[in-house]
């Protein structure tokens, strides 16, 4: 009897154990997946925020349980399967134009800190452009030298396109904190 009990008493603590580790495993495989996506940036489109090089980490689930917002750094996916990384400027339903290197949203200059608000060629947005219900108006941080919403081989990014926020600055080290 004795035997049998700790028997049984070993098969719980290695079912306990098994149990465990599964659930260990599946949170961190959530979280990496979830919070941990990484990113090389490529170009100096986003400079100064990111540098060409810069390993950004992205979250996926933002956008799952809501909508980007003005100025998000977002990861979307190109009409080429390329990934890209740009800033949010306009958001669906609104009007942007640039115009004598400002931009106008809905007819209403943008208020954004630094250099965010001038833009020197106007590209596509030279016009008035409607963003659909489901579209976003993005741009690189360095707009003399980005390929963005304003070129006709990205134009306006579709929601769907939009694969999550860019979190946090994990390389180089030297750099790394959350991005703004």
């Amino acid at each position: 009897m004795e035997f049998y009990q700790e028997e049984t008493s070993t098969l719980r603590k290695v079912v306990n154990w098994i149990v465990d580790i599964v659930v260990v495993i599946s949170l961190a495989w959530f979280v990496v997946y979830a919070f941990g996506t990484q990113v090389k940036i490529v170009g100096q489109s986003m400079t100064p925020a990111l540098a060409g090089g810069d390993v950004v980490l992205v979250n996926r689930l933002a956008y799952d349980l809501g909508d980007p917002g003005r100025f998000d750094v977002v990861v979307f996916a190109r009409e080429d399967r390329k990934t890209n990384v740009k800033r949010v400027i306009g958001l669906p339903g609104e009007t942007v134009q640039i115009t004598g290197g400002t931009i106008y949203i809905d007819g209403e200059p943008i208020r954004a800190d630094g250099d965010l608000s001038h833009v020197s060629l106007a590209g596509l947005a030279e016009n008035p452009v409607t963003l659909e219900a489901d579209e976003y108006f993005l741009l690189g941080d360095n707009r003399d030298s980005s390929e963005d919403s304003r070129f006709a081989n990205i134009g306006n990014v579709k929601r769907s396109q939009i694969m999550g926020k860019v979190w946090f600055r994990a390389l180089p080290l030297v750099n790394i904190g959350p991005v703004r």
